[in-house]
């Protein structure tokens, strides 16, 4: 009895052959960046809790019983320090950086790559699902200053565009405790030639980052990057120097 076309399976010897689907490359590769909210509340506890260490002065003893996941802690507002721009506030106000006006802080986000999480946030621009550039603040397991600022600065340039890094000479910062008094810091800036340059994907762009205190073998950093034309090396630099611990007076 003969068979319908229909009636044929997958590895029969009559089976008639299937037609090879075409593989399209795609036009752009956007700029590669991702919430990451499977860390939630606990991330963001446990970086707030090594910068207090490293710069907030006394700390509060830890509840006993920590907030549900998914319900935000109150966040205090936290005035910003250069003139005309934005403050992005973290820890409930225990810490902040500024960014320019066309910025979008967003100090309840995530986001980061394999090797680094930012949290407390800001953003330049859409384009599609990414962004054109971003800001945020972490912890590296490093005590020297300049190697930590280093890391963050490629982690956060291999993450969002992969291709070849170039950093230039480290230049020394403070960062301003709530007490008034400053600790050491290093700021780093690298010029990165993205892999695979694109719609979202600049050919040309600059990373920052500052990094301070290095107790215990860890240091506090605080990276800002974006494509270059789309913000300058001045502002991502102004951007991460902007970091200070407020007073609970100033929130």
């Amino acid at each position: 009895m003969s068979r319908r076309s229909e009636d044929v399976t997958p590895g029969d010897e009559d089976a008639a052959p299937r037609a090879r689907p075409k593989r399209i490359r795609p036009r752009a590769k956007p700029l590669k960046w991702r919430r990451a909210p499977w860390f939630g509340l606990a991330l963001v506890a446990l970086v707030a809790g090594v910068l207090n260490a490293l710069g907030a002065g006394k700390q509060h003893p830890a509840s006993s019983s920590p907030p549900p996941v998914g319900t935000p802690s109150p966040r205090a507002a936290v005035p910003a320090a250069a003139a005309g721009w934005q403050s992005v506030a973290g820890g409930d106000g225990s810490y902040a950086y500024d960014v320019p006006p066309n910025w979008q802080p967003a100090p309840g986000t995530q986001h980061g790559w394999a090797g680094i999480r930012l949290v407390s946030s800001a953003f330049l621009g859409d384009c599609g699902q990414a962004h054109r550039g971003g800001a945020g603040v972490a912890t590296e397991p490093l005590a020297d200053l300049d190697a930590a600022a280093r890391k963050a600065a490629t982690d956060v340039a291999t993450g969002a565009y992969g291709g070849s890094l170039q950093a230039g000479p480290g230049s020394d910062a403070q960062v301003r405790r709530a007490d008034g008094t400053a600790v050491a810091a290093r700021v780093v800036v690298a010029e990165v030639t993205p892999a695979e340059p694109g719609e979202c994907v600049p050919r040309h762009a600059l990373v920052a980052a500052l990094a301070f205190g290095g107790n215990s073998g860890t240091s506090g950093v605080v990276v800002a990057y974006a494509s270059d034309g789309s913000s300058t090396r001045e502002d991502l630099e102004r951007i991460v120097r902007s970091y200070r611990f407020a007073a609970p007076t100033n929130r």
